[in-house]
């Protein structure tokens, strides 16, 4: 099976949702573990993005000096 490609704004579009669902407090404690769970891990894979694309661009800039 190949593997989904990682789409920031995909995932940053879930983190809001997460965060909705989070301040209206209607999660049981399950339902809000799953939920911080699913949203830490999406923050991390954002930051990683996030990492990815600075090292990519200050490469590019270095290219053109």
């Amino acid at each position: 099976m190949a593997k989904k490609e990682f789409s920031f704004t995909v995932a940053v579009g879930e983190i809001e949702k997460i965060l909705q669902k989070i301040e209206s407090g209607d999660l049981d404690v399950d339902e809000l573990s799953v939920e911080v769970k699913r949203a830490s891990e999406l923050i991390r894979q954002c930051q990683k993005k996030l990492r990815t694309t600075e090292e990519e661009i200050n490469n590019i800039f270095r290219d053109l000096v």
